[in-house]
């Protein structure tokens, strides 16, 4: 079985599409497998697992975690939601700068964001349930989020009225991150 690289974006986010074998009884797919993530140049270890699920609307991000630094897998296991990325890395090239996608149960595809990218999504689909892998065990004292919304970063949310967090409702902008001291972990 073999895992392929279906993209690349803003030097470091990679979407993955798995070798899947389908027959009248289902399907079966490796989503992880460590030697063909290392020949990809992608993490061969992870750290923590997550599983939310989310009604139609409901926009989770944008978050990530510098201390320690934190990459996510990012797939949907249930419905339909669109992933977003955000290069936050002060120095880059591409900072601010954002790639979505909509990934579904159907299309079993993947998103790779390493350390130095707040992650997002919003469910297209009436519920939807995104699981992803860690390279870090969850340090709420390293952690923050960007606005899901700020006009510096331009996302294209899919339209429609979305249900948010109280903590994502006040996120700092993207400029407010970069001149603050922890940014410093995140330099290009």
């Amino acid at each position: 079985m073999k895992m392929q690289i279906e993209s690349r974006h803003l030097e470091g986010v990679v979407v993955l599409v798995p070798e899947v074998f389908e027959d009248a009884r289902g399907f079966f797919l490796e989503v992880f497998r460590a030697d063909q993530f290392k020949a990809l140049g992608l993490p061969g270890e992870f750290a923590q697992d997550n599983h939310s699920g989310s009604t139609k609307g409901v926009l989770r991000g944008l978050h990530f975690q510098w201390d320690p630094p934190m990459g996510k897998l990012m797939r949907v296991t249930y419905g339909r939601a669109f992933l977003v990325a955000v290069d936050i890395r002060k120095g880059s090239p591409t900072v601010g700068q954002w790639f979505g996608i909509e990934v579904s149960a159907e299309n079993k595809k993947q998103v790779w964001a390493p350390a130095g990218f707040a992650r997002g999504f919003c469910v297209l689909s009436d519920f939807a349930e995104i699981q992803y892998k860690c390279t870090a065990i969850y340090n709420n004292k390293g952690e923050s989020g960007i606005r899901w919304d700020d006009p510096a970063i331009g996302i294209q949310w899919p339209s429609g009225d979305y249900i948010l967090s109280e903590k994502d409702r006040k996120a700092q902008s993207l400029a407010h991150w970069l001149a603050s001291p922890a940014s410093d972990h995140f330099k290009y």
